[in-house]
Parts: structure tokens; C-alpha cells; sequence
């Protein structure tokens, strides 16, 4: 068998079309680029403050809703004394009339009368609660993150208000009361179940959140507030 001829060996055909180009070297991390060249970014100081879009943009909003947001709560701390007046009225105590032997029911007295109570306070409390949130839904001003937060402060104090006030008024038989024989007393008034408190701050925060969820838009339909800083507030 014969050698091959030398001479140049034959063009393969490429096993691909188009052009390649070569890959960038890759840039030192370390290296820092001259100021001097264009388009070079200008030099970033270590210890300058981040740019402001780090932040939260809601605190202005949030600066703007404090004294609304202050009323908001001081309002639904008041509401608690009428909430108060309201279980006080509404809920069911039993009757004794005191006598030699001692106090001795009137009537049946049913043994749930405590378990009714609270019923009564939680109803109170949760109306109490759905009402406040779909009012403050209509501060269109003061819809916001401020508004979240007070609805949740302020029916809590309306919850402890309320406690109060219907505990206060439905106050025990006193020693001397159960002293005189013939006398008519009634039970107290008070409160077993503290989960029942919690239902004034969740009736406020549903109604308002499930507002929030409806809202065709993002800003969830805030009205801003006219350049001379009223605080009025429009409803719709």
C-alpha cells in the first residue's frame, strides 16, 4: 500500500454554520475600572446612606393617618361603655331571695346562665366589631396600613371597656344584702370565657380586610388628601 502524497491535508467541512466569536475575558472583581472612562458608573461611597427605594414608601402615608388614626382609637374605646351597657341589659342572671336557711332561687334558673353570658358579650362584641370595620372602610382619606392598626387597637380596648363596664354594673349581692332575710338579689355578671374578647378586634379586621379584597385597584381606592391638608374625609 502506498504512502499518501505529501502535501496540505484536506478542508473538513464545518460541522456547524455561522460565525463564533470569542468569548469575553473575564473581568477581575477586584479590579477597579478608571473614573476617567466613558460610560464608566461614577464611584459609590461605602458608608452613603441606600437609595431610597430600600424603604418602605408607606411611612408618609402612615405620618399622614396618625391623627385619624388616634380618633379611630379613642372612638372605639368609647363605644365600649355603650357595648358594656348592652351585655349588661341583654344577658341572663338568676334571682334569690335570701331567707334564714339562705339565698334560695326564684324560679329554674338554668345552670348555663355563665356560658350565656358570654354568648351575649361575644354577640356584642363581634357586632360591635363588623360595624367598625365597615366604618372606617368609608374614611377613604384614611385607608391604609394606619387604619389596619388602629381598627385592631381600639377594638381591643372596646373588648376591655365593655368587660368592665358590664362587670361593674352587674355587680354581686353585698354582704349586708345578703344579710337581710326577704331580700331580692341577683347573681353578678362576669365574664368566663376571655377568648370572647378577641372577637371585637377579628369582626373589625374581617370586615375591613374582606373590603380590601373587593377593591378594584391597587391603592384600594384612597382618595388624596387636598394640597391644604384637610382631614376631611369623603364617603363611597
Amino acid at each position: 500500500m502506498r504512502d499518501p502524497l505529501p502535501g496540505p491535508a484536506p478542508a473538513r467541512e464545518p460541522l456547524f454554520t455561522g460565525a463564533v466569536s470569542s468569548s469575553a475575558p473575564f473581568a477581575d472583581p477586584l479590579a477597579v475600572p478608571p473614573h476617567d472612562a466613558p460610560g464608566s458608573p461614577a464611584p459609590r461611597d461605602r458608608h452613603a446612606a441606600p437609595m431610597a427605594s430600600a424603604y418602605w414608601r408607606g411611612w408618609p402615608e402612615v405620618r399622614a393617618d396618625l391623627r385619624s388614626s388616634a380618633g379611630i382609637v379613642l372612638a372605639l374605646a368609647l363605644v365600649g361603655v355603650p357595648a358594656g351597657l348592652l351585655w349588661f341589659r341583654l344577658a341572663p342572671r338568676a334571682d334569690f331571695r335570701v331567707t334564714d336557711e339562705g339565698p334560695v332561687p326564684i324560679g329554674n334558673p338554668s345552670e348555663e346562665l355563665l356560658v350565656a353570658g358570654d354568648g351575649v358579650l361575644a354577640l356584642v362584641l363581634v357586632g360591635v366589631g363588623l360595624l367598625a370595620g365597615a366604618a372606617a372602610w368609608f374614611l377613604r382619606r384614611r385607608r391604609g396600613v394606619a387604619t389596619v392598626l388602629s381598627l385592631a387597637l381600639g377594638a381591643c380596648l372596646t373588648s376591655v371597656v365593655a368587660w368592665q363596664v358590664g362587670e361593674f354594673l352587674g355587680a354581686g349581692p353585698t354582704e349586708q344584702e345578703l344579710a337581710g332575710v326577704g331580700n331580692r338579689v341577683t347573681t353578678s355578671l362576669t365574664l368566663g370565657s376571655w377568648a370572647a374578647m378577641a372577637l371585637a378586634p377579628f369582626g373589625a379586621l374581617l370586615s375591613y380586610v374582606a373590603a380590601v379584597l373587593y377593591a378594584r385597584h391597587d391603592d384600594i381606592g384612597r382618595i388624596p388628601a387636598p394640597s391644604g391638608g384637610s382631614l376631611a374625609t369623603d364617603e363611597g
